[in-house]
């Protein structure tokens, strides 16, 4: 604990920068608009690419939750620059929704590499208030890297589960907790207070997967995964998707 505490200070030390900006309120409407879309952009490059299988073994089975009308309804929670759109299939009708409505650029730029997608509408939304969408309305929810940083997970779940319709399935790829006992633990420990600061919000430490077991899923496949990445905190990930 005193080795956690002062390794805390002395990352503190060095991004003391960011926290005198924080302490300002300038660091936030910066971190939103210009450095946080700036750098998940280029974070993104080398997740997608470690992620790429596993992604493409999630969404296999995406058309197998199409509607009555033949038709698949997707909502993505936090859809960032669109990077999942790739995934989706063909005429899937995708309704997107980010807390930062700073992603703009690289949204447009996904939306017109992928339009073998129908895009409904962008909604400035948090996961935990959805209000804007109607209960039982969509046929798939995807959040990817987005439950680690939400205010709420447990009422970010609830309001998946509302706007799933009976039979229809939430998907999920998020960086979680290590093993308490392991090095990677200790880190993710000791980065935590900055990270969190830097990154938005990004919480390292979240056992996501306990939260997925508590929510009311009729079925729920998880499965825990390793994704290497250089020099950064988030290596154990879990995959997976409940249906409502």
């Amino acid at each position: 604990g005193a080795s956690v505490l002062l390794l805390r200070a002395c990352l503190a030390l060095l991004a003391s920068p960011i926290y005198l900006l924080s302490f300002l309120g300038i660091w936030e409407p910066f971190c939103r608009k210009v450095f946080f879309p700036f750098i998940l952009d280029k974070i993104c490059l080398i997740h997608d690419k470690k992620s790429k299988k596993h992604k493409q073994e999630l969404f296999r089975n995406l058309p197998d939750f199409r509607g009555p009308s033949g038709a698949l309804r997707l909502l993505e929670i936090g859809t960032g620059s669109g990077a999942n759109f790739q995934f989706y299939p063909p005429g899937c009708r995708v309704t997107c929704t980010d807390v930062n409505p700073h992603f703009q650029e690289g949204l447009a730029k996904n939306m017109k590499k992928n339009q073998h997608l129908q895009y409904e509408r962008f909604l400035v939304a948090a996961g935990e208030d959805l209000a804007q969408v109607p209960s039982g309305s969509v046929d798939a929810v995807v959040c990817t890297l987005v439950l680690c940083s939400v205010h709420s997970v447990s009422s970010t779940l609830r309001e998946v589960l509302r706007v799933l319709r009976p039979g229809g399935a939430f998907y999920f790829l998020e960086h979680v907790a290590a093993e308490h006992s392991s090095w990677r633990y200790f880190w993710q420990q000791v980065c935590y207070p900055t990270w969190k600061l830097v990154f938005a919000g990004c919480c390292l430490t979240r056992e996501l997967w306990k939260n997925l077991e508590e929510a009311k899923f009729s079925e729920l496949n998880i499965q825990h995964i390793s994704l290497a990445m250089p020099w950064m905190p988030i290596e154990p990930h879990i995959v997976g998707y409940g249906v409502k």
